[in-house]
């Protein structure tokens, strides 16, 4: 084998180990921190800057309806999160998207090797109905045992399960 041809095979067995070098820091980093998520229209605009996760136990807003001037009779006030290792965490319903997953800037940060950094979500339509959808998670999204493949509305009481961790919607 000639000299120049070895040198070719060893700069490009260096390259090939310095591409995988980056894409596993680049998976570290996505693992660690999230990838950006933005919202888009007007679902971010009355959302605060503090995650609503820390309102634990908190009295509920007065309920509006986003198409008429009163509330829903029935409608739920709040997402209580009722097993896992957040039980008692609730989080007053305003109207704004919940984000649910291990980023750091999720709404609801759950640390459980089954949730995926974004995970799902849960976002008022435009009706005053809440719904729920998953947002590719590996490890799936189910409500009341049902994994869900599509933004689905979600009954009052009905468990959300997210690895070990079950949420519901609550008066």
């Amino acid at each position: 084998m000639s000299e120049l041809t070895l040198t070719v095979m060893r700069l490009g067995f260096l390259a090939v180990l310095w591409l995988f070098v980056i894409v596993a820091v680049q998976v570290i980093r996505s693992d660690l921190f999230g990838t950006r998520v933005t919202q888009r229209g007007s679902a971010r605009r009355g959302a605060p800057d503090r995650p609503q996760a820390q309102q634990r136990q908190s009295a509920p807003p007065p309920q509006r309806q986003q198409s008429g001037g009163r509330g829903r009779r029935g409608a739920p006030t709040k997402l209580v999160v009722s097993e896992g290792t957040l039980t008692g965490t609730t989080v007053a319903l305003q109207g704004q998207t919940i984000t649910l997953g291990r980023a750091h800037d999720s709404t609801i940060v759950l640390d459980d090797d089954y949730a995926s950094s974004r995970h799902a979500r849960i976002y008022p339509d435009r009706d005053g109905q809440w719904i729920v959808e998953d947002l590719g998670s590996t490890n799936g999204t189910y409500l009341d045992r049902n994994r869900l493949t599509t933004p689905t509305p979600i009954p009052l009481g009905a468990p959300i399960r997210i690895g070990k961790t079950v949420i519901e919607l609550r008066k």
